[in-house]
């Protein structure tokens, strides 16, 4: 890892006064979750099947969902903050970090100690379950004994309404308040650190030029390059939290 980049980015983190990082799936490698372009990433692997529209026309399709949610090894729910996420965390402590940008729906940012109002989570969080209808909040244990003994589909027991993972799925529009205010964070911010995320998926991939154009410095550190390297104030491709831990140490 070179010196002088670790260097500059505890420098610029230093000047910084309002630090937004956008993080997406690379900051939860280290936990043990796949991202979805690297090398071992599910793009190059299978495509996910959770499609939105064969969600809510189909029951079958539910069914068999929430089965595989229950049945699986919980690779995400059971996964734990990495060292690139207490570091996120600990430039909260200083004062530095205003908000968390992610682009993932682990919840790791929370598990580490960023307040839950200071993440905004642009495709959800798989940890719990909402209405589609009322929005009503289910944790995962109460959906799973409506499922079971006998697999019914869940049901919100206000509304009626089907019960879905709170998690955006392909197909699913973008939610309308997390990105007015991921664009107010963006448009405050003095510091742009992208995380871990790949910068294709558009709109929440316009973020980064976003800041820039307003006067932000721009930061990438990711294991593989980006469309946007080539305009950013510093590109370190390293190790998320070998990274982070030594410019916050």
């Amino acid at each position: 890892m070179a010196d002088t980049d670790i260097l500059e980015l505890r420098r610029l983190v230093g000047d910084a006064r309002r630090i937004v990082a956008f993080t997406g799936a690379g900051i939860s490698t280290e936990s043990g979750i796949a991202d979805f372009r690297g090398p071992n990433g599910i793009y190059r692997n299978k495509m996910p099947s959770a499609d939105f529209n064969t969600f809510i026309r189909s029951e079958d399709f539910r069914r068999e969902s929430w089965r595989r949610r229950f049945s699986g090894t919980g690779q995400i729910t059971q996964a734990e903050p990495n060292a690139g996420h207490i570091a996120v965390a600990a430039l909260y402590r200083m004062k530095k970090l205003t908000y968390v940008i992610t682009q993932n729906i682990d919840g790791l940012h929370q598990k580490a100690g960023v307040p839950d109002d200071r993440v905004i989570q642009l495709h959800g969080n798989a940890n719990y379950a909402a209405c589609l209808s009322c929005e009503k909040r289910y944790e995962l244990d109460e959906v799973r004994d409506m499922f079971f003994p006998d697999e019914t589909p869940p049901y919100c027991t206000e509304c009626g309404g089907i019960i879905k993972t709170a998690t955006i799925s392909f197909g699913q529009p973008m939610p309308v308040i997390e990105m007015q205010r991921a664009e107010a964070a963006v448009l405050d911010c003095d510091l742009f650190i992208v995380l871990g995320s790949s910068l294709v998926v558009y709109p929440a991939a316009g973020f980064p030029r976003l800041a820039q154009q307003n006067g932000s410095k721009l930061v990438i550190v990711n294991n593989e390059p980006t469309d946007l390297d080539p305009y950013c104030d510093l590109v370190l491709h390293q190790p998320i939290g070998e990274t982070m831990s030594a410019v916050i140490d």
